[in-house]
């Protein structure tokens, strides 16, 4: 009896276990064959990764074909979730290594746990930080190092405004440009340049299907696919004018602040440009930034000097910053005055120091008695266009005003161009609720009061006197090229505006601006011993929060106009002494002609010595290669201009 139930019992336990057996050889058939491809796809997101290789962002190359702005390799820390979330100690480790706050470091990881893509979460990073992460490799699961293209900005601060810099998509950025193909840790144009052409020269990611071990460290390529590189932009700028206006800028306010007893000229804007076609041959704010420093995110100390400068380094103050346009804008009303037959050439006005209408007067109340259009012209005569404003009346004064585009943006494509004021009696009636003054058309008619302009609409102006009328849309890019060298899209003039006058007005007004740089003229000290012919204007604007600002406008040669320069100096006092010599030093750089030396130069020889004296070592390899750069050059890519 007791076999027969000890048998009874081994049959239940054989049977309950092949039941058992039974199954689990189905459910392994079932998952099997229903689920096996779910779960190879699970262990390959676990054992292969997705390794992005960002495309090399398009070079920037001046008009003559000198690399202005490139692309270096640079090293990318990571994070390769395996099964899950990083643990938070080896987030706490690594941002200790990164110098990072640990809250900033966990918003960078938006979703943790199966990423197949590597999550970046700091850019170019020292060869310190690699050291440190390699020794601690075995701590650090999941953290990898990748080579990244990283931007470069080959001369640091040289036409800063006009590039711009990159940096990491914000989420706001992401959230305007999902359906762009961006997505989070991406590189994206900020500011300049490369913001405003960033799907033009962004290019195409390419990556790489790469098996990781346990600890994410690579162990075996898989496949891959080449990124695209992007488009090249071909600018209208010529880096050796773009160094010379910067060299003189800085010069001119360093001597300014330190010597002319102008200490607070430490702001300046200069623009040049071809008035027959309207491209920018050099764009200048001061003061500036290295836009190297926000590859990788800017350091706090670096983002703290720049954002406690009361000056704003950050503003491209060319297009940006609007001023009184001062005496420059007699031009206009010159203009205005005679097409519109309220004065002629021949007529003479007393001037006694004092309009008889309004106690306004002259500069330093002097008096020059009976004036026509020319002397008042290159005298800049207050009193003469006070009664030229007085008689054209505020209303044609904006019409005019606008004809020549003031109170409009100029259209150049870079971003945050402001627009300027017309004086006129809707702006002062809305803004202010009062009536129109007869004071207040005098202010305008000679560039204060409501009068407002940019630099650039400045060089836009004196390029209208210089062509004959003719608006053109600044413009910066004169080709977009492929990373194979073919010519994506060209740039062409583009008029946008004609204001009339006829040859008799212009001959008027261009025979007076020649004569402000003869010697004589009110900056004709400034251009003396010049080989070619100038026409400028100076102007002095009023500034209430401090010293006037200096502006000098002009073209040049006289007789054929091939470059326009408008130069405002903030705090700089009379136009004469601030800006016109910067013109000098640009019209110096364009035309190839031996640089004279003036008190700015002789300053600055004296504080170079004084460095030198000191340890400091001089730099003057950008100058040397800026100098030289048809020779220096060796990634040309097409044949320099014979002429601008």
């Amino acid at each position: 009896m007791v076999g027969k139930h000890s048998n009874y019992r081994l049959d239940i336990l054989l049977y309950i276990g092949g039941l058992i057996v039974t199954v689990l050889i189905l459910r392994l058939a079932y998952l099997q064959l229903f689920h096996g491809y779910n779960f190879q796809q699970l262990a390959d997101d676990n054992r292969i990764k997705i390794m992005p290789v960002t495309a090399p962002r398009g070079l920037f190359y001046d008009r003559n074909g000198l690399l202005l702005v490139s692309n270096r390799p640079g090293f990318t820390v990571s994070l390769v979730p395996l099964s899950g979330p990083v643990p938070d100690d080896v987030l706490v480790k690594l941002a200790d290594i990164l110098g990072m706050k640990l809250e900033d470091l966990k918003s960078k990881i938006p979703q943790q746990g199966n990423q197949r893509e590597p999550i970046r979460i700091k850019s170019d990073v020292g060869y310190e930080i690699i050291t440190k992460i390699e020794e601690r490799r075995d701590d650090l699961p999941g953290v990898v190092i990748e080579v990244q293209s990283v931007r470069n900005y080959v001369y640091d601060e040289l036409a800063a405004h006009l590039f711009g810099y990159v940096g990491e998509i914000s989420d706001s950025e992401l959230e305007g440009q999902k359906d762009k193909g961006y997505k989070l840790g991406d590189l994206i144009g900020k500011f300049g340049l490369e913001k405003v052409y960033d799907q033009e020269i962004r290019g195409v990611d390419g990556g790489a299907r790469v098996e990781v071990d346990a600890g994410g460290h690579p162990v075996k390529m898989l496949g891959k696919k080449e990124p695209v590189p992007g488009n090249s932009l071909v600018l209208t700028i010529d880096a050796r004018i773009q160094r010379a206006a910067e060299k003189a800028m800085d010069d001119r306010l360093n001597f300014l602040q330190k010597r002319f007893g102008n200490p607070n000229a430490k702001a300046a804007a200069v623009v040049v440009m071809n008035p027959q076609t309207g491209a920018i041959l050099a764009m200048v704010s001061r003061p500036t930034f290295n836009p190297n420093l926000f590859n990788g995110g800017i350091s706090v100390k670096d983002w703290k000097t720049i954002n406690d400068n009361p000056f704003n380094p950050m503003q491209n103050r060319a297009i940006n910053a609007e001023y009184p346009p001062g005496s420059a804008f007699k031009i206009i009303i010159g203009a205005a005055a005679l097409e519109t037959g309220k004065v002629t050439l021949e007529e003479k006005i007393m001037d006694k120091g004092r309009h008889w209408l309004v106690a306004k007067g002259n500069s330093h109340g002097s008096a020059l008695g009976l004036i026509d259009f020319h002397e008042a012209m290159v005298k800049s005569n207050n009193v003469y266009f006070y009664e030229m404003g007085n008689r054209l009346g505020i209303d044609t004064m904006e019409k005019w005003s606008r004809d020549f585009g003031m109170g409009s943006p100029t259209g150049i494509n870079l971003p945050n161009e402001s627009e300027g004021l017309v004086a006129n009696r809707k702006y002062k009636k809305k803004v202010y609720g009062e009536e129109w003054y007869l004071s207040e058309t005098f202010d305008a008619a000679i560039g204060q009061g409501f009068q407002l302009a940019t630099p650039l609409q400045m060089a836009a102006l004196i390029s209208q006197v210089a062509n004959g009328g003719h608006r053109y849309r600044p413009y910066l890019v004169s080709r977009i090229v492929s990373s194979n060298g073919e010519t994506v899209k060209t740039f062409e003039p583009e008029e946008t505006g004609r204001v009339a006058l006829s040859e008799k007005t212009l001959s008027a007004i261009r025979s007076a601006l020649r004569e402000v740089t003869e010697p004589h003229g009110t900056a004709g000290y400034v251009f003396g011993g010049l080989p070619i012919t100038i026409a400028g204007k100076t102007s002095t604007a009023e500034n209430s929060h401090g010293d006037d600002h200096g502006w000098f406008v002009a073209y040049g040669p006289y007789e054929n106009p091939r470059i326009a320069v408008a130069v405002i100096v903030e705090q700089g006092g009379y136009g004469s002494d601030s800006a016109a010599p910067i013109v000098r030093k640009i019209m110096e750089a364009a035309f190839n002609i031996p640089p004279h030396r003036d008190a700015a130069d002789e300053f600055a020889e004296e504080e170079a010595a004084k460095a030198a004296k000191n340890g400091v070592k001089a730099d003057n390899g950008k100058d040397d290669l800026l100098n030289h750069l048809l020779d220096a050059n060796k990634r040309r890519i097409y044949s320099p201009m014979t002429a601008l």
